[in-house]
């Protein structure tokens, strides 16, 4: 295995080089790097660099200096000004918002495992579901229910649906899959999330929520993986190693290996209800939706928020394709997370100070995701600048039917990324300005690449062990981490290669309408196969 990665570090750094070798060549040397290949180097850079050393944060940041370096003609003060000025504090002024929203849910989090909505609720659903299908379905159910945030899901949803499961006679490797499958590709479809937020941060002003639902409907990824759990659970059949966790799971063993990984969650106090879970998220939805509505209302054809811009006759669909995130969510964040204060405090299930305690818990909570935001828009604004958007789109003007396969093409990439890395966020950071550079906004092949980018980099981040979707899904699940892996790997790669081939055949249809269903076909026929060679081979 050591060997297998020196030589593809080896074959990397090769490429890498290769390119910056092309590059020379074809844009005579590094004169003027503004609308050349070069301008494609720095990502090409941090790509590499997080495929070898299998960490974001610096690899970005060393293609964040060598963009600098680049569109300063290496002039070292000019590079450290551009850096700081053009780059990380852009970025941060940029995504103020979403850094707002997402460390207001952070908080939201925090006070919500405090008061101990969690444990009620999962008492509650131990008491109603009584079947092994119904309590699988329950926690795929309420995971895609949790669509807010893919930390806050692995947490709850493990911490409500584990006494449910282990009712059931449900792995503990099992449950883990179910709250991993759920969480960042539910994220990844829903319009009101951090996830939402943080890929609209990268598209044009005042278009980011409107491309981000445009995309949906193509993110194959997602969608095919809630289409699989549902038919297998229906089928009532396992594969891979998962199939030896269920069966010793029925014999009363729900680990197969180690044993219950965690502390003891219980909160310290007995008296919540579900009514303290369901009702501050119902509240931070409702709220966030009608924010969003709202400012869409209200912005002006500059982008510029303001209430005296308030325009009636615009409707819900228009009015959320007119919408900024960066400002609907933060105001929609801030509501509710007074409003969960107020509520646990009045119904005495925390204190004040215990609500205050919360407050830095959330936002270290977030800390990971506000860096990794921060790098990868600074990395598309260094892209910005060296002019990459005009290079790619007139170098693919030409490309004929090679435009047919990009979304397979993007969606292998993003894979890869995101598996070396074990960060979504990053990948599609890195990938989704270059996507956007080829395509006009609202092209319906530029729609399918970014669905395409957003899928991968969902899929990449769900096989990677390394992924911090993954480590809290077995956090929540409290399974062992290696066996989650192990036995999600299988499944998750079916999915994938489905999704893969119908990214070939969307990049020639373009009608998600047609595409879609025949998939969702596909994944439930290739299931009855697989079903017919594991019971031929075990009979």
């Amino acid at each position: 295995m050591k060997k297998k990665s020196i030589i593809s570090n080896v074959l990397i750094i090769a490429f890498v080089i290769a390119f910056g070798v092309v590059c020379f060549i074809t844009s005579d040397g590094i004169k003027s790097p503004v609308g050349t290949l070069w301008s494609l180097f720095p990502p090409v850079v941090a790509i590499g660099l997080a495929l070898i050393t299998k960490e974001v944060y610096s690899s970005l940041f060393v293609g964040i200096v060598v963009g600098g370096l680049l569109s300063t003609n290496f002039n070292v003060i000019h590079t450290v000004d551009s850096v700081v000025t053009e780059g990380l504090t852009s970025a941060v002024s940029g995504s103020a918002g979403i850094f707002i929203f997402l460390v207001l849910l952070g908080i939201v989090v925090a006070l919500l495992n405090k008061a101990g909505g969690s444990k009620a609720f999962g008492d509650w659903a131990s008491k109603h579901v009584k079947t092994k299908v119904g309590a699988s379905l329950a926690t795929f159910l309420f995971g895609v229910l949790i669509f807010i945030d893919d930390y806050f899901n692995c947490l709850t949803v493990g911490a409500v649906m584990r006494p449910v499961t282990d009712k059931n006679k449900i792995s503990r490797a099992k449950l883990s899959y179910l709250i991993d499958a759920t969480a960042a590709p539910i994220c990844m479809i829903a319009p009101i999330s951090s996830w939402a937020a943080a890929v609209s941060g990268y598209a044009p002003d005042g278009q980011g929520i409107s491309l981000f639902c445009q995309a949906i409907p193509y993110n194959l990824y997602s969608l095919l993986t809630f289409v699989f759990i549902i038919a297998i659970t229906l089928m009532k059949f396992d594969y891979g190693p998962m199939k030896l966790h269920e069966a010793n799971a029925l014999k009363g063993d729900l680990f197969t290996s180690g044993t219950e990984v965690g502390e003891d969650d219980t909160p310290a106090t007995s008296k919540a209800k579900v009514i303290d879970l369901v009702l501050p998220i119902v509240i931070l939805i409702v709220v966030c939706v009608f924010s969003l509505f709202y400012v869409g209302r209200c912005m002006g054809e500059e982008w510029v928020f303001a209430s005296a811009n308030y325009d009636a006759s615009l409707g819900f669909v228009d009015a959320f394709s007119n919408t900024d995130a960066t400002v609907g969510l933060p105001w929609g964040g801030l509501i509710a997370l007074l409003f969960t204060i107020i509520y646990f405090v009045t119904r005495r299930l925390v204190t004040f100070k215990e609500a205050m305690e919360c407050i830095p818990k959330g936002f270290t909570a977030m800390v990971p995701a506000i860096l990794i935001l921060t790098m990868a828009t600074s990395l598309k604004n260094m892209t910005g600048l060296l002019d990459s958007s005009t290079f790619v789109s007139d170098a693919l003007a030409n490309a004929g039917a090679l435009q047919n396969f990009l979304p397979a093409i993007i969606f292998l990439v993003a894979c890869v990324i995101a598996f070396s890395t074990g960060t979504s966020w990053g990948t599609f950071g890195i990938l989704i300005p270059i996507v956007l550079a080829i395509f006009p906004v609202g092209d319906t092949m530029g729609v399918i690449c970014m669905s395409a980018c957003l899928a991968g980099a969902v899929c990449g981040d769900h096989c990677s062990p390394i992924s911090d979707t993954t480590i809290m899904s077995s956090a929540g699940a409290r399974c062992d981490h290696i066996n989650h892996v192990s036995t999600q790997i299988p499944y998750a790669v079916t999915v994938a290669a489905i999704s893969f081939v119908g990214y070939i055949f969307a990049g020639f249809v373009n009608n998600w309408m047609i595409v879609l269903p025949v998939m969702a076909a596909i994944t439930v026929l290739t299931l009855f196969v697989i079903k017919l060679a594991t019971n031929k081979k075990a009979a």
